[in-house]
C-alpha cells in the first residue's frame, strides 16, 4: 500500500496530517481510509506529538466517499465494510486519542468529510469554506457520526433539516450556529492554525486528554455519573508533573513550561 494519500509532517511537537488526493477533492477510498487510521495510531503513540492538525491539500478538505470506488464492480468494498472498516474506526480514533486534534478545514467539507471535520476537538475554517451534509442528495443517510455530533452542536431541529435538505453552510454560518469554533480570514488561515496548534502543543497534554474524555462521557452520562467522573479525573490530573509545574509557575509568577507529563 502506498503512503501518498496521507501526508504526515511532525514539527514543534505538532503532527500535521494532510489528506492528499486533491484530484478528487480528497475523497476517501479504502487505501486512504486505512492509511489515515495508521497515521492517527502512530501520532497517538509518539510521545513527541502533543497536538495534531488534520487538513487537506488543494481546494477541498474532503468530499467524503470516492463514488468511483463504490460504483466499480472491481473496487467496491460495499457499504458495510466502508462504514465498519473505514469511517467508524476513523471517528473512534479521533475521539479516543488523548491529544488535541484541530480540524483545519481548508475547503469544502461534504458528506463523511464534513462529519470527520466535526468530530475533531477544535474546528476552524477559512471564510471560503462550506459544509454540506450531502448524503440525502444521492439517496443516502448521514454516517461518520453526523447524526451524533451535529444535533449536539447545533440542535435537533437545525441538524435534521440540514441532513434532509443538504443545504450548503458557509463557514460564517457554521460559526454563528456553533457548528465550528471559529472562522478565520483566508489570508491568515495557515498562520492562525499554526499558532493555535503550537499553543495546544505546549499546554499540559495529559490534562487536555482528560478534558476530552470528560466531554466524550458527557454525551451519555447522567449528572451524577459526570460529577463522579470529574472527581476521578481531577484527582488523576492533580498527580501529573504538569499540574505541579503549573502551580509552581503561578506562585512564582512566571510562565509555566509544561512537558506533557
Amino acid at each position: 500500500m502506498s503512503n501518498n494519500s496521507i501526508e504526515l509532517k511532525i514539527e514543534n511537537k505538532i503532527a500535521f496530517i494532510t489528506l492528499n488526493r486533491p484530484e478528487v477533492f480528497n475523497s476517501f477510498n479504502r487505501e486512504m481510509a486505512l492509511r489515515l487510521q495508521s497515521v492517527l495510531d502512530d501520532c497517538e503513540n509518539n510521545p513527541e506529538v502533543r497536538a495534531m492538525v488534520l487538513t487537506g491539500n488543494g481546494k477541498a478538505f474532503c468530499a467524503g466517499q470516492d463514488l468511483k470506488e463504490v460504483t466499480s464492480p472491481e473496487l467496491n468494498p460495499g457499504f458495510k465494510k466502508i462504514l465498519e472498516e473505514h469511517y467508524n474506526p476513523i471517528i473512534t480514533r479521533i475521539r479516543k486519542i488523548k491529544k488535541p486534534i484541530i480540524g483545519a478545514i481548508n475547503g469544502v467539507a461534504a458528506g463523511a468529510g464534513a462529519n470527520i471535520a466535526l468530530a475533531c476537538d477544535i474546528v476552524v475554517a477559512h471564510e471560503k469554506v462550506s459544509f454540506i451534509q450531502a448524503f440525502s442528495l444521492i439517496g443516502l443517510v448521514p454516517d461518520s457520526a453526523g447524526t451524533f455530533f451535529l444535533p449536539r452542536l447545533i440542535g435537533f431541529q437545525k441538524a435534521q433539516a440540514l441532513a434532509m435538505l443538504g443545504d450548503k453552510i458557509s463557514a460564517e454560518e457554521a460559526e454563528k450556529m456553533g457548528m465550528i469554533y471559529k472562522m478565520i480570514p483566508l489570508e491568515s488561515f495557515d498562520e492562525e492554525v499554526n499558532k493555535l496548534a503550537l499553543k495546544l502543543a505546549n499546554m499540559p497534554t495529559k490534562a487536555l486528554g482528560l478534558i476530552k474524555e470528560l466531554f466524550n462521557s458527557s454525551m451519555t452520562n447522567t449528572l451524577e455519573q459526570q460529577l463522579a467522573l470529574e472527581s476521578k479525573l481531577q484527582i488523576e490530573a492533580a498527580q501529573t508533573e504538569d499540574y505541579a509545574e503549573g502551580v509552581s509557575a503561578f506562585i512564582e509568577k512566571r510562565k509555566p513550561e509544561f512537558k506533557g507529563k
